[in-house]
Formats: structure tokens, C-alpha cells, sequence
């Protein structure tokens, strides 16, 4: 009897690996982990500059991330930083009143948030090569923004009744995904499973290789441009994040809460420049020309839209959205990407443990940036919003600058041109 055929849903399901599968879990895990670290870091935006610095300070903190195994490293980070961002909720149901409190508990709170991005980035390196990297990873990446939606809609329910809410609830929330990251995150192929409960291919057998060290990391090819580029890219990035609501209510004379549903349309346009970016950088194998033509692009649009944005609700919409991909998209190539490429560069002879060090140092590179672009902002805007967007556009430029080194690299690889290698 002629056996009658699978469904087509099956045959889709059927069709996939193992290792596809594993991907795919780990991809969508790892979005997760680091949707609910943006999420519970939004509540404290009310405290902008003092909130950035100290959760970016401490970001070499990534070198513990090669020493230790990534799912207890990455699992504690996330349950501690829930705990902090409860007591800081806490804070308003014990009617405590002390400062010195709230900045204990955010010091703390920022320096156990330092194991989020390393860690993550180094798994799912751990599992992409470097053929499609850039897509899937400027898809991936989106986790930012839509952790910072969701983290405005919790704190909005909350801000108005019961502040410690919009606290106490993101806490439990990325303390349950720590749990979740203990749990089940497989940090590399090397720790999957086959059918029979055994370690596959040998890879029970201990990995001898060093890890890197901090000056090691930054002889690394590549990886002084990108982390002094990304410092620049950054600062644009974290002052359009931070003040942004401000500027629209201010200039447009939109109510706050307009203001404010505006803003998430850079969010939304960071997504598609980060897929965009991650795209281009694939198909063509250059990173940093990527990186280098969306910044060029960048300056004038930024000029613009201080100019003219604020002429019409469709204006003001068309320039968010450009804006958002143009500042974003560069930030988000470096900080995934990028990182990953140079934390598996050829000159580590296969050493897989310097993916997080190198991820760390241009992470808190560019978180320098961070901290400076809105404190610089809340100087500079008092003698008016034209130079605010005047040392935008420096930085801008100034992003691009750095790059350019590694621009004519690829540009004479592109044309034939071979060079030494070095290191």
C-alpha cells in the first residue's frame, strides 16, 4: 500500500537539523534575555545621565564572561539585576527617603546589568558564523527597542498611581527570564546534546585555550577603530533616546504624551537601519564602508531634520523613521555583528574565548558615549537646540572619521588589492 504523504507542515517541520532547531531556540532565548534588560533598564530613565554611567561603567566586567560558564554568568546576572530593581521599587512602599538608597541600589543594579550584552552576543557568535551574521543579527537586535516599548508602556500603567510598580513588576520579569536562562540556554554546539544523552562530537573534553587578556583584545585588528567609532555613534543614539520627547514637546508643541508616542517611531526606524545595515554589510563584506556611507548620510539628514522635522505630523514622521535607521543602524552593526567578527578574528588562531572581552571593550567603549551625549545635551540646550544638533553632527562626523582607516582597507580588497597580514 503506497504510504499517503505528510502533511506540508510536518514536511516543513521535518525538514530542519537538529542544529537548525538549536539555532532557532537560542536566537529567540537570547532576543528574550535581552528584551527584559532594556525593559527593566526604562523605568529609571528619570534619571538619565547618572542611570547610563553607572550601568555602562563597569562594562569590562565581560572578561568574566570567557572565565565563566555563559548560563550561570548571564542567569545570575539577570536574577540579581531583578533583585535590585525590586528593592528600587521597594523603595517607594517602604517610604524610604534617602538618596544615598536609591543610588546604592542603581550602582549596584548597573553593574550587575554589565553581564547582558557580552554574553549575549558571545552566544549566539557561538552559533552564527559569519556568512548571513549581519541579517540575522540586525533582526535580532531589534530586542533593544522593543524592550524599551514594552519598559514605557509598564512604567506608563504605573507612574501615576504607584511608582514602585513600574519597578518592582520589570524586576520580577527579568528575574523569572534568569531563571528561564538557567534553565535552558545551550551557550554553543559544543554543549548540545544527542539523542542518547551524550555530549556529541568529543566536546565533553575541557577547552585549555586562555583567554584573552584586555591588551591582547585591543591588538585585535579592527577593534580600537570600531570601539572609538561606536563611542561617537552612541552618544548621537543615547541623546536622541533621552532627549528626544523633550525636543518634540518643546518645538512642535505636541502635549507630553504625543511627545512621547512620537519618539518610539526612532525605535521603530533603529529596527529596519539595524536589518538594513546587517544586510548591505553581508552582501557586500564591508563592515565598516557600511558603518562609514550611513553616518555620511546621517549628518545632513540630522541637519534637516532640526530644520524642517517639525512642519507637519507627516514631516515629522518621515524624519523620525530616516533618522532612527541612519543613527541606529551603524550602532546596531558595531555593537553585533562587528563584535562578533572580531572576537572570532583569524589573527585568535581559533581561540573562541575572546568573544565576550571584545564585545565588552567596544560595548563600554561606546557607553563612554552613552553616559556623555545627554549630560553634554542638558549643557548645550539652554543656549538653544541648534547647537545640540550641531554637536550631534560632530560626533556624527567624527564616527565616520574613525572608520576611515579600515574603509580603504576594504575598498582596496574590493579592487583587488591585496594587503599583509598583521598580528
Amino acid at each position: 500500500v503506497k504510504m499517503r504523504s505528510l502533511a506540508p507542515g510536518i514536511k516543513l517541520i521535518t525538514s530542519f537539523s537538529r542544529d537548525s532547531w538549536y539555532r532557532f531556540f537560542i536566537l529567540i532565548l537570547t532576543f528574550v534575555f535581552y528584551t527584559t534588560y532594556h525593559l527593566s533598564r526604562k523605568p529609571i530613565s528619570i534619571i538619565k545621565v547618572i542611570k547610563t554611567f553607572l550601568l555602562n561603567v563597569f562594562c569590562l566586567n565581560g572578561m568574566f564572561g570567557e572565565r565563566l560558564p555563559l548560563r550561570y554568568y548571564l542567569s545570575s546576572g539577570m536574577i540579581l539585576s531583578g533583585l535590585f530593581t525590586v528593592l528600587f521599587g521597594l523603595g517607594f512602599y517602604w517610604q524610604i527617603h534617602s538618596l544615598w538608597y536609591y543610588c546604592l541600589v542603581q550602582a549596584l543594579n548597573g553593574l550587575v546589568q554589565t553581564t547582558g550584552w557580552p554574553a549575549v552576543v558571545a552566544c549566539v557568535g557561538n552559533w552564527f558564523g559569519k556568512g548571513k551574521r549581519g541579517f540575522i543579527m540586525g533582526i535580532w537586535n531589534s530586542h533593544t527597542s522593543v524592550g524599551n516599548i514594552l519598559g514605557s508602556l509598564i512604567a506608563g500603567v504605573y507612574v501615576s498611581s504607584a511608582w514602585g510598580l513600574s519597578f518592582i513588576v520589570p524586576g520580577i520579569i527579568i528575574a523569572s527570564a534568569g531563571v528561564i536562562c538557567f534553565l535552558f540556554l545551550v551557550e554553543s554546539k559544543s554543549h548540545t546534546l544527542d539523542i542518547y544523552g551524550e555530549f556529541a562530537c568529543l566536546c565533553t573534553q575541557a577547552d585549555h585555550t586562555e583567554a584573552i587578556s584586555f591588551c591582547g583584545a585591543l591588538r585585535i585588528p579592527g577593534v580600537v577603530e570600531f570601539s572609538l567609532c561606536l563611542l561617537f555613534a552612541k552618544l548621537v543614539s543615547y541623546t536622541f533616546l533621552y532627549w528626544l520627547p523633550l525636543y518634540i514637546a518643546n518645538v512642535a508643541h505636541f502635549d507630553p504624551k504625543k511627545a512621547g508616542d512620537l519618539s518610539t517611531l526612532f525605535d521603530v526606524g533603529g529596527i529596519v537601519g539595524g536589518i538594513l545595515a546587517g544586510l548591505i554589510s553581508d552582501y557586500s563584506g564591508g563592515r565598516a564602508t557600511t558603518c562609514c556611507a550611513m553616518l555620511i548620510i546621517a549628518a545632513p539628514m540630522l541637519f534637516l531634520y532640526n530644520k524642517i522635522g517639525q512642519n507637519g505630523l507627516p514631516t515629522t514622521i518621515g524624519m523620525l523613521l530616516w533618522c532612527g535607521a541612519l543613527v541606529n543602524g551603524p550602532y546596531a552593526l558595531i555593537t553585533t555583528a562587528v563584535s562578533a567578527d572580531l572576537g572570532t578574528h583569524e589573527c585568535l588562531r581559533g581561540n573562541s574565548r575572546a568573544l565576550s572581552t571584545v564585545t565588552a571593550i567596544i560595548d563600554g567603549t561606546g557607553s563612554i558615549g552613552a553616559a556623555v551625549g545627554p549630560l553634554l545635551a542638558g549643557l548645550i540646550s539652554p543656549t538653544g537646540w541648534n547647537n545640540v544638533f550641531y554637536m550631534l553632527i560632530s560626533a556624527d562626523v567624527l564616527a565616520c572619521l574613525l572608520l576611515s582607516r579600515l574603509v580603504y582597507k576594504e575598498v582596496r580588497g574590493w579592487c583587488g588589492y591585496t594587503t599583509r597580514q598583521r598580528g
